[in-house]
């Protein structure tokens, strides 16, 4: 099988291109070293939104379960994030094998258990499609943070301590009932977010913050 033959597109053409190369500059990246800090101190929700949001260099691990109706998996999970670029590897059983998502910011690139390589327009509803199941790809950056995505409404509930309780936001309702020390601060560990369609949960068991190189 040629390369040309292995990276499939979606009906329109999303720069595959330019995905890769931010694919590329993640493996660098990830092989130099990067030194764990700290976060600054977080005595609110407006400083907890501020600090966060504008974190660049991060990342998690943990489980994460995805059911929707017959379909669903539980694997493990990865997210690294550089600024708008991030790369989720999910590691599942048998039928789902280990699936990659890379993005930059815009377009979004599949890597299924095979190594074909796709290029996902609408990464929510083209995941649906393709595996019975979808996760919210844009927003949850923010939601694992505990905080929501800036460029969508939001509809916030906190807890007695300002953390995000529960928040309504892009037709997802997300609860945060669990959290824990990241980074010398509290970070949600437990999470849920349900969909008409889906429910995901999301067990985060280690958090990692990076000095920008």
């Amino acid at each position: 099988m040629s390369a040309s033959s292995r990276i499939r597109r979606s009906r329109r053409f999303a720069g595959p291109g330019i995905i890769a190369l931010a694919a590329v500059m993640f493996l660098i990246s990830a092989c130099a070293t990067r030194r764990s800090i700290d976060l600054p101190a977080i005595d609110d929700w407006e400083s907890r939104q501020a600090i966060l949001a504008g974190f660049g260099e991060w990342e998690f691990s943990g489980r994460i379960g995805v059911s929707a109706g017959d379909e669903g998996f539980i694997g493990k999970l990865r997210w690294t994030q550089d600024d708008d670029a991030f790369r989720a590897t999910v590691s599942g059983p048998l039928g789902i094998g280990t699936v990659r998502l890379d993005g930059d910011g815009g377009s979004v690139e599949l890597t299924d258990k095979h190594g074909v390589r796709t290029v996902l327009e609408d990464a929510e509803a083209e995941l649906y499609i393709r595996y019975g199941w979808t996760i919210p790809v844009k927003s949850l950056r923010y939601w694992a943070l505990g905080i929501p995505d800036p460029s969508l409404p939001a509809h916030t509930e906190l807890n007695e301590d300002g953390q995000l309780l529960r928040l309504e936001q892009g037709n997802w309702t997300v609860h945060i009932t669990r959290y824990r020390e990241g980074g010398g601060q509290l970070m949600p560990s437990l999470l849920s977010a349900v969909d008409s369609h889906t429910r995901v949960r999301l067990v985060i068991h280690k958090w990692s913050f990076f000095e920008r190189s």
